[in-house]
């Protein structure tokens, strides 16, 4: 007769469980918009909101939900200036920009549907979630 020993299986799984549960708790709630964009605000900023129309520099992080980087300028000097609703970024992106505060971070997981491009870039599928931070670095 054979035994099958679960342990290390369930020991495994219940880690694994274990920590999605502390990183889901450790980096906010996650709230869904009615597109399905799903994110959360890691720091809050302050003064007025940022609205359709109006410039911004910002430092963003794009990478995959594996965690693979796709792109960064965080850690540089030079934030990108986009133009909220002026068709710069993906819908996904415009959308998580509007109301977004000086100095505020914002982490999105956006599903492909809202960050199809006309092109991609060589190192990013086009049926991809991508999870991208933001930190709102000036209003113009």
């Amino acid at each position: 007769m054979h035994r099958i020993y679960l342990f290390p299986f369930v020991k495994a799984t219940t880690f694994f469980t274990l920590t999605l549960l502390l990183i889901s708790c450790s980096s906010g709630k996650m709230k869904q918009s009615p597109t399905g964009l799903q994110y959360t605000i890691l720091k809050k900023g302050h003064g007025p909101g940022a609205k359709t129309g109006q410039q911004i520099m910002l430092f963003e992080t794009t990478s995959y939900r594996t965690g693979e980087v796709l792109y960064s300028n965080e850690n540089t000097t030079t934030p990108v200036k986009v133009l909220i609703g002026g068709n710069q970024a993906t819908k996904a992106v415009d959308e998580a920009h509007l109301g977004m505060q000086e100095g505020e971070i914002k982490r999105i997981v956006a599903p492909p549907y809202l960050v199809k491009r006309t092109d991609y870039p060589p190192n990013v599928h086009p049926d991809s979630t991508l999870v991208i931070k933001m930190i709102l670095h000036k209003i113009l």
